[in-house]
């Protein structure tokens, strides 16, 4: 995949005692990495040092970092084209708003204790469509000085996910005036972003437990908080909108919607933190089902690739300064296998309540879901129960309807080319360039009447079913395409590093690769439930995983 000039975007930084701290980073925190883990061999927190993202990029990929004081006036000096595309940047967007670069006046000691109480509660100098302005001028410049790069990758944190989309849905749309002698029509997102990532953004805003609460965020908006109330956030969103103007009655407006002619959600990719836990106070009246911040139903934009990890909004555990986000990112920008695994082969919900026809009490089906990359010291997206997340077999069925043979998403990632990369355990030759993953599966029962859980003959924490799949993937014996080893654990004897492809040593006809099918939108292969699991009604005789698996350095055809 090229290398393009990456720019960060840091979230919230809250008033103005907080952007004065804030902007006392050089790198806005992006520079940050961690030295914890969550539990180690006895218990507790171990040491783990992971150098954080600016620098693993520039350690993996390459990528330079040019400051030379100023970032930014270093930008203006240097002659156009002259920089590798290859380049990380910082908006330090919250400079203009921080009162440590500019002189104080004197001021007596009544009006001393003023202006700090205000600097608690208010931000002055900070204007989310003016930053987004100031957003869109920075990627031009970025693109006029750096050589072979027609577009940027975009990478926000929180509430600079929010400052990239308003750029992207109104300022590009909005013809340039600040020159009243030259009124220049402005270029599409899609001319200028070819990627964009958002580690905990609130694209669908930020809301709280307590009714009386998101009144005040909307009503007072303390500190600019009211950039992140859901209706307000059509203001800066929509051309033609101003900031306070909410959308219509009846409205179909959503705010986690990109329209797919401003950018392409396939260029989107959204990291969800589900660990409320090592966050602050907000974690109390935002509630767990969150990063302590952002609501896990609110932190992605719809139809975008999304990952699900035990990470907080930010701090010592935090998404930005962790592997997992770092390693997500990096595949998603540099992968050249764009894998997605979807459920398929489900009843329809018609023939499933069928099934449960004089039943009592009711049953609702869950899934815990787990995805690893060899190679990797993480877990790559995770959604489970213990984290507020699972996934809701009913509701899917329930949103399928009786469409038969309907897929149900289950995880995207992203690989990279085993030729380019020895990351995902690919450096041992006898391995002969093949990538693999896993994807493990809980599904398990719960019973409920009259919004009660019944426990008269429940296990607690034992899944009706559980295995796990692991997928080899690798070139054919003619190099001109790919290939496929698939195989449940339950399938495997002993340890499953010594088989390599994974289906070695399995009795026939297991041992032999997938069959993989091929269109133009990439390779597709299947895999058949276990019996255990096909006996579950929810999953009924014919489930399986369907696998596609897309090469996203092919041409694009036409």
């Amino acid at each position: 995949m090229n290398r393009l000039p990456i720019i960060y975007v840091r979230g919230y930084a809250g008033p103005s005692s907080g952007i004065d701290t804030q902007v006392d980073d050089p790198f806005y925190g992006f520079n940050k990495g961690a030295t914890h883990v969550r539990v180690g061999g006895d218990g507790d927190p171990m040491f783990y040092q992971f150098e954080g993202p600016m620098l693993r990029l520039m350690i993996d990929e390459q990528y330079q970092l040019r400051v030379r004081g100023d970032q930014h006036a270093y930008l203006e000096d240097v002659e156009d084209k002259s920089l590798p595309a290859a380049s990380l940047w910082v908006y330090r967007f919250y400079d203009q708003a921080a009162t440590t670069f500019v002189p104080q006046p004197h001021r007596g000691v009544f009006e001393r204790v003023v202006t700090t109480l205000h600097r608690h509660v208010a931000a002055d100098g900070f204007d989310i469509e003016t930053a987004a302005t100031g957003l869109y001028d920075l990627i031009e410049l970025v693109l006029r000085k750096t050589d072979d790069a027609d577009k940027v990758i975009i990478v926000a944190h929180s509430m600079g996910g929010l400052v990239a989309r308003c750029m992207m849905q109104k300022i590009c749309l909005l013809s340039d005036e600040r020159d009243p002698d030259q009124h220049r029509d402005r270029q599409p997102a899609r001319n200028l972003v070819s990627k964009f990532f958002t580690y905990g953004t609130p694209h669908g805003g930020i809301s709280f437990d307590i009714g009386a609460l998101n009144w005040a965020e909307e009503a007072f908006g303390p500190a600019g908080a009211d950039i992140f109330a859901p209706p307000k956030m059509y203001g800066y969103l929509t051309k033609g909108a101003h900031f306070g103007d909410v959308p219509a009655h009846g409205s179909e407006w959503d705010p986690q919607v990109i329209p797919e002619d401003i950018f392409s959600p396939a260029d989107v990719f959204c990291l969800i933190g589900t660990n409320p836990h090592d966050y602050g106070l907000s974690r109390v009246v935002v509630g767990p089902k969150s990063d302590g911040l952002v609501r896990i139903e609110h932190a992605y934009v719809r139809g975008a690739n999304r990952a699900y990890v035990y990470k907080s909004h930010s701090g010592s555990y935090g998404e930005v300064n962790s592997e997992e986000g770092y390693q997500n990112l990096r595949r998603f920008l540099f992968g050249r296998w764009k894998i997605q695994v979807f459920l398929d082969g489900l009843p329809t919900y018609g023939a499933y309540l069928d099934q449960l026809r004089g039943s009592e009490p009711w049953s609702v089906w869950q899934a815990d879901m787990r995805l690893a990359v060899r190679g990797l010291p993480v877990i790559m997206s995770e959604q489970q129960a213990a984290h507020w997340c699972p996934i809701q077999l009913d509701d899917e069925l329930k949103r399928l309807g009786d469409a038969p043979d309907h897929p149900v998403p289950l995880v995207t990632t992203f690989l990279l080319d085993p030729d380019e990369d020895s990351a995902d355990g690919l450096d041992r030759p006898d391995r002969g360039g093949r990538a693999r993953y896993s994807l493990s599966l809980r599904v398990y029962q719960l019973a409920e009447r009259a919004g009660s859980f019944r426990f008269a003959d429940h296990l607690e924490q034992v899944p009706d079913w559980t295995d796990s799949l692991i997928v080899d993937v690798g070139p054919n014996d003619t190099g001109t395409g790919l290939q496929a080893w698939l195989a449940w654990n339950s399938q495997v004897g002993g340890p499953i590093t010594t088989y390599d492809p994974i289906t070695n040593g399995l009795p026939e006809p297991g041992r032999h690769p997938a069959r993989l099918t091929h269109d133009n939108q990439g390779w597709q292969c299947s895999a058949d439930l276990p019996d255990a699991a096909r006996a579950l009604p929810i999953l009924g005789g014919t489930a399986r995983l369907t696998i596609t698996i897309t090469d996203r350095n092919a041409p694009t055809p036409g």
